[in-house]
């Protein structure tokens, strides 16, 4: 036995745990008595909580505790565990004597006589911030190795063998491929490749590549596991060792479908923004001169009507006035076009039959075709009602007529035809769900190629020659269809003819509900000689209209501004109708509608106007005359407001030629 054990066994068991417990520094051991209070104190309590004995023995060990434990009741939930369950073991936050925190382990036994009384507490407590800044560290590491994990499974990333046989597989070529490594390693990597790829030897070609110039990358389709098809970007790198002999391959493979998809997205959103720009900036173009170039229209068409009546009919003079009309005929033509295009002309909607307006249209369609035009219609035996502008839609049917005639010049077949379509959600026309019906016209003719296609229906662009079209007759159309809720869609292939469709709405009238127009006036009759006020801010119409008046036998009153109109008003109690501009400065005409309504409720008032101006709201009942108009324009128009009364609250629009 040496000296230590001698020493030892001197002792008495209770010097020996004293022994024991002054040695350990790492542990605060130490006892509390039943209520809590420190009746023990060790140096490793004192090394790592700061307290000498004579300043914490005696003390309450609630004082170890945070103010927000302290607050929750902590120390005596902590102590009842232990007298109830035996023990109690948990890790928080305490605080030494210098007010710092420490991380802290604490176990607390209860003491126990045998015969089972409560003397007292064994506390333990050990200070575990250093491991819990390590192992915050080291969480925060495998956070990171997490994140860059989750960021490699965006991409495929696996080796191949000399002769391209799949040696390795990571978790990202699992998600991307769908294969586990079970399943594809030991195979070779050209089953990712379309069948066409394949035949075509691409994958011996990418290794070949890769061998020769160091590196082969390629975005291309490739098949998953179940058979769908994914765009994906791939890159091969050659593998050599450190004596440059070439062991395999690394395979890079990035799914970007999605991607692709979204660029194709954001391309298309691209090309139909500069669409609706260009379409936009015509539009207030378009706005902006169909008032004054209507104007001036209805100037020289009214001053040409009245030379043409005033000359004898053997005049020399007479030829040159007749093609002066023909040639405002003809900008009025395009003035409507233009307007068509930029979605503000003005439509009566209603419901359409189809088959009865192409049957209507029949003589005038085989006219202006020609004889080497064959004309077929194929028409279901039932076929839904068409919301539509109904002349608007005689004169767009007309125009694809006409260009499916210009691009047969040897002579062909144009087919006119028309179903029901139901579109549902995500349709290629872009269309709201619902009830369409689809007017179609084919030709057999030269057929456009892609290029063309795409540039249909821009404005102003033609393939024919120069001064055989304005550019504006697709372009015209697809305003009309799609000011009408509707879609214009064309298709075509070089030397497979054309096939122009307008979709329209279907409507839900009935026939007998069909909005119809105010019975026309069949020409100017004789009537009485009516005092007519005139007002327009352009003096040269004001001029016009006054003087086609004058012609008809009228008296005439003319105002340059709303205001002078009311002054006439007041002094002249024979007016018998107001023949008024809309865009006029300080007043419009509408609003000179009003003026006169409060003071004369019975008087006539027709609007005249370039194009569909209209303030959102107008609800007075107006007829509504479209500049440029003719001499029996008016006089129809007279003839209507003298004899037909419209419901109160809509406006009704007389179409000039």
């Amino acid at each position: 036995m040496d000296q230590s054990q001698r020493l030892l066994g001197s002792l008495s068991e209770e010097g020996r745990y004293g022994l024991l417990l002054n040695a350990v520094t790492d542990y605060a051991i130490y006892m509390l008595d039943a209520g809590g209070t420190v009746a023990s104190w060790n140096p490793g309590a004192q090394r790592f909580k700061g307290y000498l004995p004579g300043e914490i023995i005696g003390q309450h060990f609630s004082r170890f505790y945070t103010a927000e434990d302290q607050a929750r009741g902590e120390p005596a939930r902590a102590l009842e565990i232990a007298r109830r369950e035996g023990k109690f073991e948990a890790e928080a936050w305490r605080i030494r004597k210098d007010g710092t925190r420490f991380w802290a382990h604490v176990v607390i036994d209860p003491i126990l006589t045998p015969s089972g009384e409560l003397v007292g507490f064994a506390k333990i407590t050990r200070d575990l911030t250093e491991r819990r800044a390590a192992e915050r560290q080291l969480k925060r590491s495998e956070e990171q190795f997490r994140i860059l994990v989750q960021g490699v499974t965006d991409y495929a990333i696996f080796m191949l063998e000399p002769d391209g046989t799949i040696s390795s597989w990571n978790a990202g070529a699992e998600r991307i491929k769908g294969y586990r490594p079970e399943e594809i390693i030991g195979q070779h990597f050209s089953r990712f490749y379309t069948a066409e790829d394949a035949a075509a030897g691409e994958p011996a070609k990418a290794l070949r590549t890769a061998l020769e110039d160091g590196r082969f990358e390629k975005e291309g389709w490739r098949i998953r596991k179940d058979g769908s098809r994914f765009r994906a970007n791939v890159v091969i790198d050659p593998i050599r060792d450190d004596l440059g002999t070439h062991i395999g391959f690394a395979k890079v493979t990035r799914d970007v479908t999605e991607r692709d998809l979204a660029q194709r997205a954001l391309d298309k959103a691209r090309e139909a923004l500069t669409q609706s720009q260009k379409m936009d900036a015509v539009g207030q173009l378009t706005g902006g001169i169909a008032h004054d170039f209507n104007n001036l229209l209805t100037a020289i068409i009214g001053s040409l009507e009245l030379a043409q009546k005033r000359l004898p009919p053997d005049s020399r003079v007479a030829p040159l006035l007749d093609n002066a009309l023909q040639g405002a005929r003809r900008g009025s033509t395009l003035t409507q076009r233009m307007l068509a295009f930029a979605r503000r002309q003005e439509l009566q909607m209603k419901a359409t039959d189809i088959l009865a307006l192409v049957r209507g249209m029949g003589d005038l369609l085989q006219s202006s075709l020609g004889p080497t035009v064959k004309i077929e219609t194929r028409f279901p035996l039932k076929l839904v009602r068409a919301l539509s502008d109904e002349s608007q839609l005689e004169a767009a049917l007309l125009n694809l007529a006409v260009n499916a005639r210009d691009a047969m010049p040897e002579g062909g077949q144009i087919v006119i035809a028309a179903r029901e379509e139901t579109v549902g959600t995500g349709h290629p026309t872009g269309l709201p769900p619902g009830l369409y019906v689809a007017l179609s016209v084919a030709d057999t003719g030269e057929g456009m190629d892609a290029e063309t296609l795409s540039r249909a229906t821009e404005p102003f662009f033609t393939t024919k020659g120069v001064g055989k079209g304005t550019g504006l007759g697709l372009s015209s159309v697809q305003g009309l269809t799609e000011q009408s809720g509707g879609r214009f869609v064309i298709s075509s292939q070089p030397g497979l003819g054309t096939t122009a469709e307008i979709w329209m709405p279907a409507s839900e009238a009935p026939a007998e509900e069909a909005v119809r127009e105010p019975p026309p006036v069949q020409g100017p009759e004789p009537m009485r000689r009516l005092a007519v006020l005139v007002v327009d801010d352009d003096s040269l119409v004001l001029m016009n209209t006054a003087a086609l008046q004058d012609d008809l036998g009228h008296t005439v009153f003319e105002a340059v501004s709303g205001r002078q109109a009311l002054e006439i008003l007041a002094k002249e109690k024979r007016i018998d109708v107001v023949i008024t501009d809309q865009a006029m400065p300080q007043m419009t005409g509408t609003q000179l509608a009003k003026r006169i309504r409060e003071t004369h409720p019975d008087l006539p008032i027709i609007l005249a106007t370039g194009y569909a101006e209209l303030p959102p709201g107008t609800d007075m009942a107006m007829p509504k005359l479209a500049k440029p108009f003719y001499q029996d324009d008016l006089a129809r128009i007279l003839a209507l407001v003298l004899t037909v009364r419209e419901p109160k609250g809509r406006i009704v629009e007389f179409r000039t030629r």
